[in-house]
């Protein structure tokens, strides 16, 4: 069974996208490449940054981790982004 990956993209506006995946940096070069594989609220928003990348385990666990991640006010995501709220915390 493969880990599952929570990770986190800015864009250029300094938005951040959430997303699970099982291989980010696959993933991510689906982002930035602007095909039909990435997320459509990613493209045309280059530069992208890849900011987070957390080993999280089990599919179902990555879900509700990425769940709980897309609800949090953007002051408390830039938070998480910066160190300063761990996923045990969510």
């Amino acid at each position: 069974m493969k880990d599952w990956f929570l990770y986190v993209i800015r864009c250029k506006q300094g938005r951040l996208y959430t997303g699970i995946t099982t291989d980010v940096k696959r993933r991510f070069t689906e982002h930035t490449s602007n095909g039909k594989k990435g997320a459509k609220c990613l493209r045309g928003k280059a530069p992208l940054t890849l900011v987070v990348k957390k080993k999280i385990g089990s599919k179902s666990l990555a879900l509700k981790t990425e769940a709980k991640v897309k609800k949090l006010p953007k002051i408390k995501k830039e938070m998480f982004v910066e160190g300063k709220i761990k996923i045990k915390e969510l």
